[in-house]
């Protein structure tokens, strides 16, 4: 007999067809009351997936008597409730990847598309205004300065990529990091009002939720540029369509949102934000191989061997 799943959240379709055809797989995401789903499904459910952004929570493993293991489609972002897994020996599972380029990658195109102003351009194409005159001038990035919020691993990227544009680089974070060659800056205003763009890339935490405030973005100035492929609650989103939306910086590229996907209506109509749905590890290569990684932790787990990308 196939063992039974949940998934607890919608994700990458071939993994859950994979999914559908080596397993009995419950949506919970589908059901229209899903306590009564889980409560309904609970005495036979071994195991649950979910993504990192979804986890799951303790009130989901109380739910399922039964479950052994809860496989991760991707890597935790503080959603995964270990200590509660751990307490009924439950396994959980990951699929460590490459994220690091791919997300630097959108990040810089992101750059290249705000300050050349490319997908307005687009649209003035379409719109039929090339004959009635030139397409406004855009901003070079060669000669520029490129502030980098959170010199981890994402940040690294971007800075190696930018470099390549010609491109100066500075970064800030809560502390100075040995062995990088650019300078640093404990306050984050202070570099602000020093570069010419400002690439986010830091962790969610207490200390840089909504950190890139108004005062960021008025040392940033009218002439300045934002990125955001970090997480949406770094930014403040009000104090952020005030700046756009009065020129007070000169343009904003967006992957991720305070409430997503519901996305602030105002940013639509402004010409100068690009925006992209949380897409930064969205290539098919990742999800292919998250999706290879996460079948064979199930596989290993109810095969009786060693469930090799372990959490807990």
């Amino acid at each position: 007999m196939k063992p039974e799943l949940v998934a607890l959240t919608s994700f990458y379709g071939p993994t859950l067809a994979a999914l559908e055809r080596d397993y009995v797989l419950h949506k919970l995401w589908e059901a229209k009351d899903p306590p009564a789903m889980l409560n309904r499904i609970a005495p036979n459910v071994r195991g649950a997936v979910t993504t990192g952004l979804a986890g799951y929570s303790r009130k989901h493993l109380e739910a399922l008597p039964k479950l052994e293991i809860v496989s991760c489609f991707g890597t935790a972002h503080g959603t995964l409730d270990l200590a509660a897994a751990r307490e009924r020996g439950i396994v959980v599972t990951n699929t460590p990847d490459w994220t690091v380029d791919a997300v630097a990658d959108l990040g810089v195109g992101l750059l290249i598309a705000v300050m050349r102003r490319i997908g307005e351009a687009d649209r003035y194409i379409r719109a039929g205004k090339w004959p009635s005159g030139p397409f406004p001038m855009t901003s070079d990035l060669h000669g520029k300065t490129c502030g980098i919020m959170g010199y981890g691993g994402i940040g690294s990227a971007v800075a190696k990529r930018v470099t390549a544009f010609g491109m100066s680089v500075c970064y800030h974070g809560p502390r100075e990091k040995p062995g990088v060659p650019y300078p640093y800056y404990a306050d984050l205003a202070t570099m602000a009002a020093d570069v010419d763009c400002l690439v986010v890339t830091c962790p969610d935490t207490p200390a840089t939720r909504g950190s890139v405030d108004a005062r960021i973005l008025d040392a940033l100035g009218p002439d300045g540029f934002v990125v955001n492929v970090a997480r949406g609650a770094i930014v403040d989103e009000a104090a952020l369509l005030a700046a756009l939306k009065e020129r007070r910086i000169a343009g904003a590229g967006l992957e991720v949102f305070w409430d997503e996907p519901r996305v602030p209506a105002e940013l639509f109509p402004l010409e100068n934000v690009v925006l992209a749905p949380h897409m930064g590890s969205s290539t098919r290569e990742i999800r292919e191989h998250r999706s290879k990684l996460l079948q064979q932790n199930l596989r290993a787990h109810f095969a009786g061997e060693i469930v090799p990308n372990r959490l807990a």
